[in-house]
């Protein structure tokens, strides 16, 4: 049955029950989720697999390869993948504007059923094998995996499809004798969704959100990422992806963002990556501006400097807790990790020991081994960026390493979790994105709060995530309006890291993105065209007004 025949249906409302956030699983000593688990594991990592491209739902391959390994095992291969050229990505441009013409016409219930089954999907048979693929590609321990590829995905699918119902049905009064009503169009064209290396609900939602609202779409997963990515393909396609709507095309950002960003029917961009990235892809829609059918939608969530600021009435296990997890979980490879705190006299040296205490019992090492808290960074590229932030503290005279300060590249690309204390509240490292197990701490003079608040919102161009720590209502109050746009996803007495979906919409603006709330109904606002449509029952049939007869 054709998508244009559905539409001669009479119509019935259908209704998607408002969701509840995925239950995370423990994976305890024991338990048959560990086990399942742990022999995924051993099965991914003991083959080595061909990844093609997917366009139109067939697998295409360029034998231009490029290779998937364990960031900490980096001499083995998990995965040979292919990389598209201009070739591929204009085929995979044509075959999506082909696709358009059925999928943006199918009703909005058979579009989310797909994305629905897709969670259940990896809610049951396919959990264990992305977060194995996040393990082993991504270098995750359990619970980072558990949270992100399976539950925060899962949450995405879910709840996107709620929402989506919810936007359709927002419609506007008729008056007397007229219908009037909104239709939510999908964008005319196509959009490019560029997927980042570090989570993978973010790989599976940035190009399903605008699928799911009847947009065909471009993929391109960061090519450290191409692996675990390939899986969440799989998954769209096992639950009834019509082919052809997301088109898989890995390869470098230049050969695949050319031929894209010159299509005239480029209508939107959906991106997570570096702030310079999407500025320069800001830069190239602008200066072809005139080029395009339509204006693209250009959504981007960038980088962070996120902070946790502390007030003397902090509790001081629960702040020193919430750095160790907000800087060191992944090694600090998410756009909302800790990088920097501010920390008053008072409490320091508290603090301080704490800190140190606790990075005593924290395991480094690869994800196989559950009491491993801290991996390694995804590559050669990484480690060495983040490697140069620890040289250059090691050689500031402003700046202290306190704890750890090592690192190791021979078999996998581990850094220590570091510390480093900066007497100036201005250095390089409180200032710049690192996106590593580095933590930059400031010290400040307690009756210097209000003024310390102001340095933190003035010192970093980003704008992401940040938290306050304090039991003082006031204190809290007045951090709240000092810090209003400082952070995009505010947190009061917890990390600035784990937004969930349908609870803390995830987004921020200044030089962290375009703010749009990625897990929310925002986010897919985006990704329609909405057309006002009025219906006139009987149409005056004369073109006097009543004001003009005489008296």
């Amino acid at each position: 049955m054709k998508a244009v025949d559905v539409l001669r249906m009479p119509g019935t409302k259908f209704v998607i029950p408002k969701p509840e956030n995925e239950p995370t699983l423990e994976y305890l000593p024991g338990s048959p989720e560990r086990k399942e688990l742990k022999t995924k594991l051993s099965e991914m990592k003991t083959r080595k697999i061909d990844i093609p491209l997917i366009i139109g739902g067939k697998e295409v391959r360029t034998d231009n390869l490029g290779e998937s390994r364990i960031p900490h095992e980096h001499r083995h291969v998990l995965a040979e993948y292919h990389k598209a050229g201009e070739d591929e990505v204009l085929q995979a441009i044509d075959t999506a504007l082909e696709t358009s013409k059925t999928w943006s016409i199918t009703p909005w219930y058979d579009r989310a059923v797909i994305f629905l089954k897709a969670a259940e999907l990896i809610s049951g048979p396919w959990r264990s094998t992305l977060n194995a693929a996040a393990m082993l590609g991504m270098s995750k321990n359990t619970y980072q995996a558990e949270i992100d590829s399976a539950a925060e995905l899962i949450d995405f699918l879910r709840f996107n499809a709620y929402y989506m119902q919810e936007i359709y049905r927002m419609q506007v009064n008729s008056a007397k004798g007229e219908w009037d009503r909104l239709e939510y169009r999908p964008l005319e064209g196509f959009v490019f969704a560029i997927t980042p290396f570090n989570f993978v609900s973010i790989m599976g939602n940035l190009p399903s959100a605008p699928a799911m609202m009847g947009n065909v779409v471009l993929w391109k997963p960061a090519s450290s990422a191409v692996f675990p990515a390939y899986y969440v393909m799989k998954v769209f396609l096992e639950a009834g992806l019509f082919p052809g709507v997301i088109n898989f095309i890995p390869g470098s950002g230049s050969e695949v963002g050319k031929p894209v960003i010159s299509h005239p029917s480029l209508a939107g961009i959906h991106f997570t990556g570096s702030t310079s990235t999407f500025r320069y892809l800001w830069q190239q829609v602008g200066e072809r501006i005139e080029q395009y059918k339509t204006y693209p939608r250009l959504v981007g969530e960038t980088g962070g400097k996120d902070f946790v600021f502390a007030h003397k009435s902090a509790d001081i296990p629960s702040l020193i807790t919430a750095l160790i997890r907000g800087a060191f979980e992944y090694q600090g490879q998410k756009c909302s990790a800790a990088s920097r705190t501010y920390i008053p006299e008072s409490i320091w040296s508290i603090v301080q020991k704490g800190l140190l205490r606790n990075l005593d019992e924290v395991k480094m090492g690869g994800v196989e081994d559950f009491q491993n808290l801290v991996n390694a960074v995804i590559d050669k590229s990484a480690f060495d960026k983040i490697v140069s932030y620890i040289d250059y503290a090691k050689e500031s005279s402003d700046l202290e390493i306190i704890a750890g300060g090592g690192y190791d590249d021979s078999e996998g690309y581990f850094i220590e979790p570091t510390i480093v204390v900066s007497k100036k509240p201005k250095t390089k490292l409180m200032k710049e994105e690192i996106f590593g197990p580095v933590l930059t701490v400031y010290v400040y003079e307690d009756e210097k709060y209000a003024e310390t608040l102001r340095l933190c919102d003035e010192t970093s161009p980003y704008g992401l995530t940040g938290s306050i720590f304090a039991q003082n209502r006031e204190a809290i109050v007045l951090a709240s309006q000092i810090l209003v746009n400082a952070a995009g996803n505010f947190y009061i007495n917890d990390k600035p890291t784990g937004a969930v979906v349908g609870r803390q919409p995830f987004g921020g603006a200044r030089a962290s993105g375009t703010n749009d709330k990625a897990g929310s109904r925002l986010n897919l606002m985006r990704w329609v065209s909405p057309r006002s449509i009025k219906e006139t029952f009987v149409p005056p049939t004369h073109f006097a007004y009543k004001y003009m007869d005489e008296p």
